[in-house]
């Protein structure tokens, strides 16, 4: 039988991780305010997100069940990025990215049985330098607009990695490690 669990995120990414992983998923989000303190560092940033974006939930719907919740940025020279707001910053944040090492962080939080449960994972991710067409022609085929850093590991722009250091699903958006880590801990009420 399946564990349940609820998915406080519409990231098709995260659903397909968490149904590999055996998981009978239901889908609930609830916008949330994603503003920050000033001064947060991008890897406090994405875990205090991912405990926000959960909590919402669980104030709707209780965590009998438990609640998994994320967040993910990326972060170049200290500076966050976080989803292009159009192709002209798509195109900003791949030309600053083409050549660089940059770090992606992402915030995993289980909010089960009045408890919270929550860490970051980081990988850093190695990019070749990239041509100013091959950014043209990504950026055109609408990949980067929702994500983080203006690309995604998994489909095209795999391509511009030249290597990582540490988990590729924390990249996608999820680290399965991480996860099954947490609802661990969770489920033994630690």
């Amino acid at each position: 039988m399946k564990k349940e669990l609820i998915l406080a995120s519409g990231s098709p990414r995260r659903k397909e991780i968490l149904t590999d992983m055996g998981f009978a998923l239901t889908v609930k989000t609830k916008e949330v305010d994603e503003s920050l303190p000033i001064g947060t560092s991008p890897y406090d940033g994405v875990r205090l997100l991912a405990i926000k974006k959960g909590a919402a939930v669980v104030s709707e719907i209780g965590d009998a069940i438990p609640v998994l919740s994320a967040d993910t940025l990326v972060e170049l020279d200290g500076e966050p990025l976080g989803k292009p707001v159009d192709a002209a910053d798509a195109v900003r944040m791949l030309s600053a990215l083409s050549g660089s090492v940059h770090y992606v962080h992402t915030g995993v939080c289980i909010h089960y049985k009045g408890k919270c449960y929550a860490e970051t994972d980081t990988t850093a991710v190695h990019f070749r330098p990239l041509s100013k067409e091959e950014i043209g022609l990504y950026v055109a085929s609408g990949a980067p607009m929702d994500k983080a850093g203006a690309y995604g590991i998994q489909g095209a722009a795999g391509a511009f990695v030249s290597r990582i250091e540490g988990d590729f699903d924390t990249v996608v958006g999820l680290s399965s490690r991480l996860v099954k880590k947490l609802l661990s801990d969770a489920e033994a009420g630690k």
